[in-house]
């Protein structure tokens, strides 16, 4: 199969908001109005909870993974570096979701996704520093944030290809610049920690009966 096909496909996988799915499924309502509007595990969590946020992180890392290892069975090129190719064109997807008009998560789940096929030892001193930040800060942006730069900054001391280590590189950035709001909060005080109670029941429950009375007949 060509490996450009194959991109794309990683594209379109990656693409998939796993969160806005689980936001209809589970409540009828489009997470992109609600919480932080952002389409990720963290927003999931914070407005439908632990038990379907679950689920959803789980296969945003997914997304990640599964092209980096599936496709680069099935190009026939025996070119490694296409591998790189399908990670990055995953956590593109997720960003920016052709079916969610160019929006979509933060791209941490699905970067950790194919850090875990291209570099696991990186991602697993990585996920240390992402617990250790959310209990310290209680803020799943700074851990996140601080995770990738370590993630960024661990590849070039592994034994790894330098490919692999540009790639980081160009996560890190790509993660940091998805956070900037984030960042924005962070410095003025006002981002949201880990852990505050999710979105009212109520509001949740009227959001779906609203959006029940607006859909035609």
């Amino acid at each position: 199969m060509s490996p450009w096909l194959l991109v794309a496909a990683s594209y379109l996988l990656g693409a998939i908001p796993a969160s806005y799915v689980a936001g209809r499924l589970a409540r009828g309502i489009d997470l992109r109005e609600h919480g932080s509007g952002n389409l990720g595990a963290t927003n999931t969590f914070r407005v439908l909870g632990a038990k379907v946020a679950a689920p959803v992180m789980l296969f945003d890392v997914v997304k990640g993974t599964f092209p980096v290892v599936a496709f680069s069975q099935w190009d026939g090129s025996g070119d490694w570096r296409w591998e790189l190719a399908y990670g990055a064109a995953a956590i593109v997807g997720h960003v920016f979701s052709i079916y969610m008009r160019f929006r979509g998560g933060k791209g941490v789940a699905t970067s950790a996704g194919v850090f875990g096929a291209l570099a696991p030892v990186p991602l697993l001193a990585g996920f240390g520093v992402w617990l250790a930040v959310l209990k310290g800060m209680r803020m799943v942006s700074a851990a996140s944030i601080l995770a990738a730069l370590t993630v960024g900054i661990l590849v070039w001391a592994v034994p790894t290809r330098d490919e692999v280590r540009f790639l980081g590189m160009a996560i890190v950035a790509f993660v940091v610049f998805a956070h900037r709001s984030n960042i924005g909060r962070i410095l003025q005080g006002t981002e949201p920690r880990f852990g505050a109670r999710k979105e009212p029941e109520a509001t949740v429950a009227a959001a779906a009966v609203t959006a029940d009375a607006e859909t035609p007949e």
